[in-house]
């Protein structure tokens, strides 16, 4: 399960709307070995693709190091996709590196709703995960989770913040 932080689920979600039409993508850094995402790193998509993601390669590398010398690592790793649901095309799946990664997809195919979904993604075998949003300004045991099901013809993909 991936818990996050609801400003930081803003902000990305803020993100992937703001670079609409291309995709979105980026960071969320956390300490090396735990599993909590802490830090927003939004990236240039250098791709500037509706329908790919690649994150500029000297970008990539300073971000990186960054982590490194920050003792973090790359908690959660996310794109959006602009005209389809947040699932991992193959390209995602085969692009994958980290597979200590959750990996965070937001659609912005609606503009008034949030579709966020993640999964773990580890030698080409996509699973997915609940996503357990918490409101750190809020009682740690109010939160809202999302989980979506695997066959979107019988499923509503629709959360809203409300």
């Amino acid at each position: 399960m991936l818990s996050i932080d609801r400003s930081i689920v803003d902000a990305i979600v803020a993100h992937a709307r703001r670079d609409h039409p291309d995709e979105a993508c980026g960071v969320v850094a956390g300490p090396v070995g735990g599993d909590t995402p802490t830090r927003h790193i939004p990236m240039d998509n250098a791709a500037r693709s509706m329908t790919f993601y690649e994150f500029d390669s000297m970008e990539h590398l300073r971000v990186w190091r960054e982590m490194d010398d920050r003792d973090e690592e790359p908690v959660v790793i996310y794109h959006s996709h602009t005209a389809t649901e947040a699932y991992p095309s193959r390209t995602d799946v085969a692009f994958a590196g980290e597979p200590g990664a959750h990996y965070l997809l937001v659609s912005t195919r609606e503009p008034d709703t949030e579709e966020i979904r993640s999964f773990r993604i580890v030698d080409g075998v996509v699973t997915e995960e609940p996503v357990r949003i918490v409101d750190a300004g809020v009682d740690p045991h109010a939160v809202q989770s999302y989980m979506f099901g695997q066959s979107p013809a019988t499923v509503d993909y629709e959360c809203s913040g409300s």
